[in-house]
């Protein structure tokens, strides 16, 4: 299991939420008016909305962001939501622990939380 993994559960349907893209990036820099941050991952949740493997090479700290493509997955509900994607920004300061970012989704809103 990856050092940071997450979970997209639909609340509006009660369910995992599959199918839904996920890209994970590492800030390398900040500047005034700019930020620069490097892939370390990506995938595609699974049926149970999970992905396990997200991380590639080892963890290290700093400030992380997930982006979910929230636009793909409703398309194919064939719905329409108010945001085309989540961004979660968060600090991993102790790479030796397992970080569990889920998101709770629905078309018109959504929450986050530090999992286990």
């Amino acid at each position: 299991m990856s050092s940071i993994t997450t979970h997209v559960l639909d609340t509006a349907r009660g369910g995992p939420a599959a199918g839904v893209p996920v890209l994970l990036e590492l800030l390398l820099e900040q500047r005034a008016r700019s930020e620069e941050w490097v892939e370390r991952g990506r995938g595609t949740t699974d049926a149970d909305g999970r992905i396990k493997d997200l991380v590639t090479g080892p963890l290290v700290p700093g400030v992380y962001r997930l982006t979910f493509d929230t636009a793909v997955y409703f398309r194919s509900l064939k719905l329409e939501g108010f945001y085309p994607y989540v961004a979660i920004v968060f600090e991993v300061r102790d790479p030796a622990q397992h970080h569990h970012v889920p998101l709770l989704l629905s078309p018109f809103g959504y929450s986050t939380y530090r999992g286990s």
